[in-house]
């Protein structure tokens, strides 16, 4: 199929675009790396009246140290992600995940910022944000403001963002060097959505220090496994520990089923997604 008929503009400023957006009689959409948009224009699921096409814009893309923070521009792409020795050092959990982001093809293309206003609930960049306490930034023609990872993610590619706002970065604290990070998923194919997956991070200080487990692909959003922080939280990690956590997986999360697995079936991936990755940070240490 082809998309439906629509405007298209590339402006070379972000006041460009706010003008644009604010423009109550226009139904616009931002195109930054369109990985997922220009499908949904071809599958007419989308048909707005405007295409804004943001990558002339400067100061929106790059992976900048600051302090103990690193910042990544919303129009940074994934490949740049993958190959950042700034994130590989500061921030694994993204590195170990980056890799699994579809093909690369499409990691070449597709940007950070994109795949959190997308909010794909399956998606490995949203659940890693969580994950790491992200702190996002959304710009408007009133100004900046930002907004929590964990008060982002509203339900399925429903967020936090307001109608005239852009995502302009991404913000992270560097982790320690010690810190305990896994990442996990399975899928029917390399690239394909995540059936189950897993985001985990942690402080390690001879036991475990503010846990974030992250499930994505189970819920209609990334959603931390509370139940099993708390198992967590103050423990060494031994068996007793992991078996205890997974026991919990899913405990207090609502399930959502799709045509890949039943509510039941996301249970179970979520409690093996745990017990594995835990063993093997586990079979890791020195």
């Amino acid at each position: 199929m082809k998309a439906p008929e629509f405007d298209y503009v590339r402006p070379d400023t972000l006041e460009d675009v706010f003008v644009l957006l604010d423009d109550e009689t226009c139904d616009a959409r931002l195109l930054a790396g369109g990985q997922s948009l220009i499908a949904a224009l071809n599958f007419r699921l989308d048909a707005p009246e405007l295409l804004i096409d943001i990558n002339r814009i400067d100061g929106l893309s790059g992976i900048v140290e600051d302090g103990d923070n690193i910042r990544i521009g919303a129009l940074t792409r994934h490949v740049e992600v993958e190959n950042s020795q700034i994130v590989a050092r500061h921030l694994p959990l993204l590195s170990k995940a980056i890799g699994n982001v579809a093909h690369a093809a499409i990691r070449n293309r597709g940007t950070f910022g994109g795949s959190l206003a997308l909010a794909d609930p399956a998606a490995e960049i949203p659940a890693c944000c969580l994950a790491y306490d992200a702190i996002i930034t959304a710009s408007s023609s009133s100004g900046n403001r930002t907004i929590r990872a964990a008060d982002f993610f509203h339900g399925l590619y429903e967020t936090a963002l307001e109608d005239h706002e852009i995502i302009t970065a991404v913000e992270f604290k560097k982790r320690a060097p010690n810190d305990l990070v896994a990442f996990d998923e399975i899928t029917r194919r390399h690239g394909d959505y995540a059936m189950a997956g897993l985001a985990f991070s942690a402080a390690a200080k001879g036991k475990i220090e503010d846990p974030h487990i992250v499930f994505f692909g189970i819920s209609d959003r990334p959603i931390r496994a509370v139940e099993a922080e708390a198992i967590l939280e103050g423990a060494r990690l031994d068996q007793p520990a992991i078996a205890a956590a997974a026991s919990k997986a899913t405990e207090g999360i609502e399930l959502s089923s799709d045509t890949s697995a039943s509510e039941a079936m996301k249970a179970h991936l979520a409690r093996t997604l745990l017990n594995r990755a835990l063993t093997s940070i586990l079979e890791e240490k020195p």
